[in-house]
């Protein structure tokens, strides 16, 4: 696989489209239903994905608004959901209303926040929610509520999913198609709906950047580097273009890692109350590990330094330990992404044909290394006994 490819793999990682397309709720094909409540709503709109509708009466004396979200067709081993996401168009971090039916025939709805991971575990909410219940029939799925909003959420992303339920609990939505474009956003007061289409946003674009860097920095020419040093200087003829080439590709390495880091950090302070830990924690440790490599080079003690075994040492250490983390943080990424099992396919491919090579370069430098020892103690051996001074005599008639 070629850089480009390489680079335009991870370019796809966590892509969603977002071209807006604004649509009119005075032609949608959700006008005209009768609920069974016989409950009225002023406005409506077709949601391009999943065919879904949401209607709702907004009331401007007290912010709240009466809303029902219809998902048709849909099946009783599925779970629905609707939710408002002030931080972004996507599921993670969004506020959700939730329903399925349980084994038993009975509609259950409740409220669940949205993790980094999705679990819909029920959980209250950032706004007001009552009058919340949710029914089935004919093969369609509509969640009714009453919503307490403030400014901030007159006019906010909306996001609606559908997924499979596992042992009666709902579990992870598909991570492709039309599950990945069901985002848009609605103002309450206004009417209006928006949705995406095509587009990939800002946020998006910075995601997008923030993987390409450092998948490509940390994840893979970090790793070319080092099996560059290990494995091409024990042929005599690499010698020193191995360590000009190990040189160039760290340095690579890490200034695509500080960059990534620097866009982590951008998407981090643009989306308050949403906290993924342990990549976060783990691009960190990075960070200051691979800075602290980057420093000890100015320390490097020279062939002869009684020193140098232990800066060998911590060097080597040190190296090993920033490829492993890095691999481990590339594959939270991809759960931050809500799955992409595309893309970690393909990164594992990566891995796989990474450790391959080092695998086989291991075996074919431990034979060149036998044989070259073989060889030097047999020629030591052979002067130490029928030469003088290293040369061996012949005897004269």
């Amino acid at each position: 696989m070629n850089k480009f490819s390489i680079a335009m793999l991870f370019l796809g990682l966590g892509l969603v489209i977002t071209l807006p397309a604004p649509s009119s709720a005075q032609t949608q094909a959700c006008n005209g239903l009768t609920f069974s409540s016989n409950q009225v709503f002023s406005s409506c709109n077709d949601l391009p994905r999943l065919s879904s509708y949401l209607y709702w009466n907004y009331h401007a004396t007290n912010q709240t608004a009466d809303i029902a979200f219809r998902k048709t067709p849909t099946s009783t081993s599925n779970w629905v959901a609707w939710a408002l996401n002030p931080s972004g168009q996507r599921m993670a971090g969004s506020q959700a209303l939730v329903a399925y039916q349980q084994s038993n025939g009975t509609m259950i709805a409740y409220t669940a926040p949205v993790s980094a991971s999705p679990t819909m575990q029920p959980g209250s909410l950032s706004f007001g929610v009552s009058n919340l219940r949710a029914e089935y029939s004919n093969g369609e799925m509509i969640i009714f509520a009453t919503l307490q909003l403030d400014n901030t959420l007159l006019s906010t992303n909306q996001v609606w999913q559908e997924g499979p339920l596992s042992g009666g609990s709902p579990s992870i939505h598909p991570t492709s198609g039309d599950n990945m474009q069901s985002v848009g956003t609605v103002d309450f007061a206004t009417g209006t709906v928006t949705s995406t289409g095509g587009g990939i946003s800002s946020r998006a674009r910075r995601r997008n950047v923030h993987g390409l860097l450092n998948g490509v920095g940390w994840g893979v020419l970090m790793p070319i580097g080092a099996i560059t040093a290990r494995y091409l200087k024990v042929f005599k003829a690499a010698d020193p273009a191995w360590y000009y080439l190990h040189i160039s590709c760290q340095v690579i390495a890490y200034a695509l890692g500080v960059a990534g880091w620097g866009t982590g950090l951008k998407l981090g302070s643009d989306s308050p109350g949403i906290k993924y830990s342990k990549h976060r924690n783990i691009g960190i440790a990075l960070f200051s590990m691979a800075t602290l490599q980057v420093c000890a080079l100015l320390a490097k003690p020279k062939p002869d330094n009684k020193y140098r075994i232990y800066w060998k040492f911590y060097h080597h250490s040190i190296g090993y330990a920033i490829i492993v983390l890095s691999i481990v943080n590339i594959f939270e990424g991809f759960d931050v992404l809500n799955g992409q099992n595309n893309w970690k396919k393909a990164y594992i491919g990566i891995i796989i044909a990474l450790g391959a090579i080092a695998l086989i370069l291991e075996t074919f430098t431990w034979l060149i290394v036998v044989r070259r020892e073989k060889s030097e103690t047999t020629n030591k051996h052979l002067n130490g006994t029928n030469g003088v001074n290293g040369y061996a005599t012949t005897a004269h008639a």
